[in-house]
């Protein structure tokens, strides 16, 4: 099992958890002083409360929860979102309001899920020509919607 060191940066914050047993994402909680009211078509930065540090050669991906996303219209802009592993700032979680109500945070809410990956590191070589394939350069729906 890998192992990540956490630095709690308030008294009150909740660390990560799995929700379930075989849970891939573990549950990310707010750290606010105040209610963060999240206006129709409008983002907010979430604070949680702690730093990290992980391993090299691995990255958290934050993603929606799929709760907030079908029942408030509430995502994530970015998601994936990817914290680095030379990253050891506070972890903070940007949240879109895609609905037409204001969304209220308050603190202790679960505002995303964050999944830990391994990453590849990739190597680009320049080449002459690339290998033909069947699907040559048909992208961007080309088999169907």
């Amino acid at each position: 099992m890998l192992t990540i060191k956490f630095l709690r940066l308030r008294p009150d914050a909740q660390l990560p958890k799995y929700a379930t047993p075989l849970a891939a994402g573990l549950d990310l909680f707010a750290c606010n002083d105040e209610d963060i009211v999240i206006e129709p078509q409008s983002v907010a930065l979430v604070p949680t409360g702690f730093a990290m540090e992980l391993p090299e050669g691995y990255e958290a991906q934050l993603r929606p929860r799929s709760g907030l996303a079908l029942k408030c219209a509430i995502s994530l802009p970015n998601s994936p979102a990817t914290i680095d592993a030379d990253y050891r700032g506070e972890v903070k979680v940007i949240l879109i309001n895609h609905g037409k109500e204001p969304f209220t945070v308050k603190k202790g809410d679960r505002v995303a899920q964050m999944v830990i990956a391994k990453v590849e590191r990739a190597i680009f070589v320049e080449a002459e020509r690339l290998s033909e394939t069947t699907r040559g350069e048909g992208g961007f729906g080309h088999t169907g919607v």
